[in-house]
């Protein structure tokens, strides 16, 4: 089932998405992974998110064992600046869909780690886990959002030869957080530079760890 084209009805300022739901033989909730592009992306065509990294991939594998759902931003806007836009999506999708609302992935590329990143930090109780792929942590989050994300399971990408993200700031902050208690797995590819989305989405071991990501386990041990 190839990945569909959506808007959204609810509000003034909702944004426009794709959207893939599981098999339609699901027996129980699925997992939901929410997706935010890189800058490139931004604009009022759809079809520009099909043509690489994980919307791509969803389109051509699709079904896959969970619901993808990927906003677009307007030309000029951050995924900061529309948070409250991107939280009011999940929930329309959670109300909407048989998705597990335990079952949460949010995940982001470029300028859409720095959203996630953000969204994370700011609702850490609605994620099950992150996955940043070549984007930086915004320098507006203080201890007290990053300690929060220590609830969340990270996996952290990035190219080693990614020459608008230096390694070391990624290092930094990969131990800032381990050092809070989160859990984190960073992954260099070495050849890889800024655009290695297609590489790391199409990872089979990320694709099951994607679906393996439960908010009920934490709460459990809590």
């Amino acid at each position: 089932m190839p990945v569909e084209k959506r808007s959204q009805d609810n509000s003034n300022g909702s944004l426009p998405y794709l959207f893939s739901p599981v098999a339609d033989n699901a027996s129980k909730p699925s997992p939901l992974v929410l997706f935010l592009h890189g800058a490139r992306d931004r604009g009022n065509d759809l079809d520009v998110l099909l043509k690489w990294g994980l919307p791509r991939f969803v389109d051509i594998s699709s079904p896959l064992p969970y619901v993808f759902a990927a906003p677009q931003l307007p030309e000029g806007q951050t995924w900061v600046e529309r948070d409250s836009d991107v939280i009011a999506l999940l929930d329309d999708l959670i109300a909407g869909h048989p998705i597990d609302p335990y079952r949460v992935i949010l995940s982001g590329f470029s300028l859409g780690t720095a959203g996630a990143w953000h969204i994370a930090a700011s609702n850490p109780g609605r994620f099950a886990g992150l996955v940043a792929v070549s984007g930086r942590v915004p320098k507006t989050l203080d201890e007290t959002q990053l300690t929060a994300l220590k609830e969340i399971p990270i996996q952290i990408f990035q190219g080693g030869k990614d020459e608008k993200l230096p390694i070391e700031d990624t290092e930094s902050i990969v131990a800032t957080l381990r050092g809070l208690g989160g859990k984190v797995d960073f992954t260099v590819l070495p050849d890889g530079d800024h655009f290695i989305a297609d590489e790391v989405y199409s990872d089979p071991k990320l694709q099951q760890w994607l679906v393996s990501q439960n908010r009920r386990n934490t709460a459990l041990v809590v």
